[in-house]
């Protein structure tokens, strides 16, 4: 019989489920403090949670038999994941069974938007009779923009176009087919901004997403468009905003989520031309039922097979599987992250090979682990062993894996290959001594290089006074080169150059690398 805690109110509905399954036995007791919760957890294979629960290490030292923690709902900022995994305990939520409530909010501000009716109900109740002062707009044929195209941003895709609208979409991380299947167009980010009437936010808040519109971003909108965020606060530069609405550079906004939850103080509070909502992204009824059914489904499947569906870390693993391939893994997952900064449009297909030694060990470990260094950084999940695969599927990304047992130059060799719709990137790794990864090949450069820290890879003619030209650029901003390897292609008359610095480059200095003649490409990758 397998022990289920329920610590925080779950609707009915998921109750019921786990009532009706079985070989489960549930107790429900919510508002438990941190020592109540270390007093009963040990008797329980799985704690059931909303964002009430603490689940901190000494409940999880405290729970010796707990195999799940589950999440109804998406955060999970209350639990220690990193002390849930070296406990082996699988910490999972339900990021996609809010997804459609979240998508309507956005619709519901893009009509209320459309037609002023915050603005409009204060009038009535005022006494006023304005309408010749609120007229509005018609959604039909005007283009929806949509900045993120995951779950969400999918479902507010469609919702748009049963609405007639025109949507057009940007995200960096998913491959052209996704776009085409849903019949939406695919754009950069500045023609997204630029040719939007209605700009709705759905990405993750990431450092590459942090204030990713700003006043740079406004400055390029008709002084029409209308902007909504239900997605993260921070993705929207808030005093960018402010001064693009007060001037009348935008028309207006509608916010959900902010920098500061809630926005006390905020000067946007002084606005008229924008709605705001507090946080009610997942607050409807059906969301809530859908996460509780989804978190007591997902236990139920976990409990009985083994299946981790949403996991946000890893299952614990043998030590002989440990031992065996946590090496390689290791290089995996560093190929699948140089792989990731190299590739410059959606990655639609990566091919793992092995060789030698490393086609000794199960491939599949060392292709999921390739497939978090690729996605790590890019998705708003958290990225490991447990969801890379369904992440990678979500995100358009077919896998394809091959073992051969000859070892080629080296005794142990993974060659990762990447494509996208008109690049292919071809890495290959090995491990010297069998625990020391190098990378050994970029494409046709054959290059041994230290993975690890910042690395600078440029592309440039084959000629003299190249490295001396970036070692200068380097030299004048005080960064310290640690390493440098240079490899050539003669029958192209090029060179690459993997230089491992002290610290990042800024954006401008790494432009003044990409500037100096006869470089065609400045790359930079942290690892």
């Amino acid at each position: 019989m397998k022990k289920i805690l329920i610590s925080d109110k779950l609707a009915e509905a998921g109750i019921n489920y786990l009532n009706g399954q079985s070989g489960i036995q549930i107790h429900i007791q919510t508002g438990l403090d941190e020592d109540g919760l270390c007093a009963i957890i040990g008797d329980f294979d799985a704690l059931l949670i909303r964002s009430d629960t603490q689940v901190t290490r000494k409940v999880l030292q405290a729970a010796t038999r707990l195999k799940l923690i589950g999440r109804a709902g998406i955060g999970v900022d209350n639990v220690d994941i990193p002390f849930a995994t070296e406990m082996g305990v699988i910490v999972m939520n339900t990021p996609d069974a809010n997804a459609t409530t979240a998508a309507e909010l956005a619709v519901a501000h893009l009509m209320s938007l459309s037609r002023h009716l915050p603005t409009a109900d204060r009038s009535v109740r005022a006494g006023k009779w304005e309408r010749s002062k609120l007229m509005g707009t018609e959604v039909a044929h005007k283009t929806l923009a949509i900045l993120g195209f995951g779950t969400i941003g999918r479902i507010v895709s469609q919702r748009g176009l049963g609405l007639k609208m025109d949507v057009i979409a940007y995200d960096p991380f998913v491959a052209p087919e996704i776009f085409a299947e849903l019949g939406v167009e695919s754009v950069g980010l500045d023609e997204l901004v630029s040719r939007a009437d209605y700009l709705t936010l759905h990405c993750p808040l990431i450092e590459k997403t942090r204030n990713i519109i700003g006043s740079e971003q406004f400055a390029m909108m008709k002084k029409t468009t209308m902007v909504i965020n239900c997605a993260r606060g921070g993705l929207i530069d808030e005093e960018a905003l402010y001064q693009a609405l007060k001037s009348g550079q935008i028309a207006g906004a509608a916010l959900d989520v902010y920098e500061n939850e809630p926005p006390a103080g905020s000067p946007l509070l002084e606005l008229d031309n924008i709605v705001f909502t507090p946080h009610l992204g997942a607050s409807t009824t059906e969301a809530q039922v859908a996460v509780s059914v989804e978190i007591a489904r997902q236990a139920v499947m976990f409990l009985k097979t083994g299946e981790a569906v949403n996991a946000l870390n890893l299952p614990r693993l043998s030590a002989e599987e440990l031992k065996k391939s946590h090496e390689f893994m290791a290089l995996s997952t560093i190929l699948g992250k140089i792989m990731a900064g190299l590739a410059t449009q959606p990655l639609s297909k990566i091919e793992v090979a092995t060789f030698g030694k490393a086609a000794e060990v199960a491939v599949r470990p060392l292709s999921v682990a390739a497939l978090v260094g690729v996605l790590s950084g890019k998705v708003s999940t958290p990225v490991n062993r447990v969801n890379a695969e369904n992440l990678a599927k979500r995100q358009g990304i077919a896998l394809v894996e091959s073992m051969a047992q000859e070892s080629h130059d080296y005794v142990s060799l993974i060659k990762l290959t990447g494509s996208t719709a008109d690049q292919k990137i071809t890495l290959s790794g090995a491990l010297l001594g069998g625990r020391q990864p190098r990378l050994v090949c970029i494409n046709h450069f054959d290059i041994e290089v230290v993975p690890e820290g910042t690395l600078l890879i440029t592309r440039h003619d084959d000629k003299p006074g190249m490295i001396s030209a970036i070692s200068a650029v380097l030299g004048n901003a005080n960064i310290n080169i640690s390493r440098m390897q240079v490899s050539t292609a003669d029958e192209q008359q090029q060179a690459m150059a993997v230089i491992s610095v002290s610290e990042p480059l800024g954006p401008d200095l790494l432009q003044k690398i990409a500037a100096i003649p006869a470089v065609h490409k400045a790359t930079q990758i942290s690892l």
